[in-house]
C-alpha cells in the first residue's frame, strides 16, 4: 500500500478497530452502489484502470507542441476544472523558476477580478501563449467572461493562427463551450460525461495543463491506477480509504464538526483547496457536513497553532507527510555558534521536518485533539496521483455515510442564480 495510515490520538473518542469495524456491512453495500451504479456521476471510480494509450499519446503531441511554441501556457476554469491541475503542478515542480521539462502555466477564470485579469494580460503581452480553456458547459460565469477576453486577445495578436492555439477541454456532445469549439475549428479533449468537475483531476482536464508544465502524468495515472486497484477491496477491514472516511464519520458524529488537513511542505498549499473542495461540496448538503480547512506547518503552527492547540474542541487533524523528498539541505556549522544552533549542525531540513510532524501530532494528541496521519513513500508523481484517487474514494464513501449525495451541487447553483438576477437588475436600471 502507499499509504500509511496511523492513529496517533483518538483519546476520548477512541475509535478501535472493533467500533469502526461495526461499519463493515453498511460500507460494503455502498461499495457495492458505488461501483455498479451508472445513475450518478460514477466513472472516475474506474477510470484510472482504463486503456487510455490514444488519449496518452494526443496529450504527448500537444504539450510537446506547446512547449517548443510557448512561453507561456493560461489555462481558463474554476473549481475542479483548475484547482487539481494547480494542486500537481504546484506539488511537483520547483519553488523557483521555470520547470525542468516544462513551461509556466497560470490559470485565470477562478475569480472575477479586474485587476487579475488586466494584470494578466500585461504579463503576457510579450511572450508567446497558448490557451486551454476547461468547462463542460461553458455557461459558468467566471471562466466564461475569462475566456471572452483571452479569446479576443488571441484572435487579435495571432489571426487565422488563433484557432491552434486555442485548446478546449469540454463536454464530448453538448454545452456552449462545445459548440464554440466546433465553429471555430479548436482541437478538443473530452471531460467523460459520467465525471463531475471536483473528480475530474485524472482526466484531461488536469493531465494537459500539468503535461504541459513539465509532471510526469503517466507516472500520476500510473499511482492513481495503483489505488484504484487494491481500493476496489469492498472489506473494511482492508481498505484504508474506508477505515479514514469512517474515521471521518465517527469523528463527526461525536461533535467534532472541523477537518484540518496539514502537511508540512509548502508545496501543498493548492493541493489543500482542491482537498477542500473536493470534500466541501461533496458533503455540505441538508445542514450535514465536516467543515473543512488547512493548514500548513510549521508557517501555521505560528498562526492558527494556538487555536488548535487550546481552543475549542470541534475539531480534529489529518496530518499528511511524505517520507522522503527529492530536494534537501543540511544545516551548515558556525564555528560562531552565536545561534546556539550547532547541535543541529549535519542535519537536514527533511529530517527537522519530519521530527516537527512528530512533536506536533504529539502536542495535538496531548491537548485533546484527534489526530490521523496520512503517510507516503515519497512526493513525486506516483504517490500524488495515488493520494488524489484514495481521496475521492474516501469523500465518495464518507458523503455516502452521510446519506447525502457526493456528486451534486444544488447550493452552488443557488449563488449563480443570485448573482445572475442581480446582473439583470442592474441592466433594466440603467436603461
Amino acid at each position: 500500500m502507499a499509504i500509511h495510515l496511523v492513529q496517533t490520538s483518538l483519546l476520548n473518542c477512541t475509535l478501535d478497530m472493533k467500533q469502526i469495524d461495526s461499519y463493515r456491512q453498511r460500507v460494503m453495500n455502498i461499495h457495492t452502489y458505488l461501483e455498479s451504479t451508472t445513475t450518478d456521476l460514477t466513472g472516475w471510480i474506474t477510470y484510472p484502470l482504463q486503456e487510455h494509450d490514444a488519449l496518452f499519446s494526443k496529450i504527448d503531441y500537444i504539450s510537446k507542441e506547446i512547449r517548443s511554441k510557448a512561453d507561456i501556457l493560461v489555462v481558463v476554469g474554476v473549481g475542479g476544472s483548475f484547482l487539481g491541475a494547480r494542486a500537481i503542478q504546484d506539488a511537483l515542480t520547483p519553488y523557483f523558476g521555470l520547470p525542468k521539462n516544462g513551461i509556466e502555466v497560470v490559470y485565470v477564470g477562478q475569480n472575477m477580478s479586474g485587476a487579475y485579469i488586466k494584470q494578466l494580460l500585461d504579463y503576457i503581452d510579450q511572450k508567446e501563449v497558448y490557451v486551454n480553456v476547461i468547462s463542460k458547459s461553458g455557461g459558468t460565469m467566471e471562466p466564461a467572461l475569462a475566456f471572452r477576453v483571452i479569446r479576443q486577445y488571441i484572435e487579435e495578436r495571432y489571426g487565422a493562427e488563433s484557432s491552434q492555439r486555442i485548446i478546449v477541454t469540454t463536454d464530448p456532445e453538448k454545452g456552449l463551450l462545445k459548440e464554440m469549439a466546433d465553429n471555430a475549428g479548436y482541437r478538443q479533449f473530452v471531460i467523460p460525461s459520467n465525471i463531475g468537475g471536483r473528480y475530474s483531476v485524472l482526466t484531461p482536464v488536469g493531465l494537459l495543463p500539468v503535461a504541459v508544465a513539465g509532471v510526469d502524468f503517466r507516472a500520476l495515472m500510473e499511482g492513481a491506477k495503483g489505488a484504484a486497484s487494491e481500493l476496489q477491496e469492498p472489506d473494511l477491514a482492508n481498505n484504508h480509504a474506508y477505515q479514514y472516511a469512517v474515521m471521518r464519520h465517527m469523528l463527526y458524529e461525536q461533535g467534532y464538526t472541523n477537518e484540518i488537513l496539514a502537511s508540512f511542505e509548502p508545496s501543498l498549499n493548492k493541493f489543500h483547496e482542491w482537498w477542500k473542495q473536493l470534500f466541501g461540496e461533496s458533503e455540505g448538503k441538508q445542514h450535514k457536513g465536516l467543515f473543512p480547512s488547512t493548514v500548513t506547518f510549521s508557517t501555521d503552527l505560528h498562526a492558527i497553532g494556538q487555536y488548535i492547540q487550546e481552543g475549542s474542541r470541534i475539531l480534529f487533524e489529518t496530518l499528511l507527510h511524505f517520507n522522503d523528498m527529492d530536494d534537501d539541505f543540511y544545516v551548515p556549522y558556525d564555528a560562531r555558534n552565536e545561534d546556539s544552533l550547532n547541535y543541529l549542525s549535519n542535519r537536514s531540513f527533511n529530517e527537522i521536518n519530519a521530527l516537527s510532524k512528530q512533536g506536533t501530532a504529539l502536542a495535538h494528541a496531548e491537548g485533546d485533539v484527534p489526530v490521523i496521519q496520512l503517510e507516503l513513500p515519497k512526493l513525486d508523481a506516483y504517490n500524488l496521483g495515488y493520494l488524489i484517487y484514495f481521496f475521492m474514494k474516501a469523500c465518495a464513501m464518507s458523503a455516502s455515510l452521510l446519506e447525502v449525495n457526493p456528486f451534486n451541487q444544488p447550493g452552488v447553483e443557488a449563488y449563480k442564480k443570485k448573482m445572475l438576477e442581480l446582473l439583470l437588475e442592474k441592466k433594466v436600471s440603467k436603461k
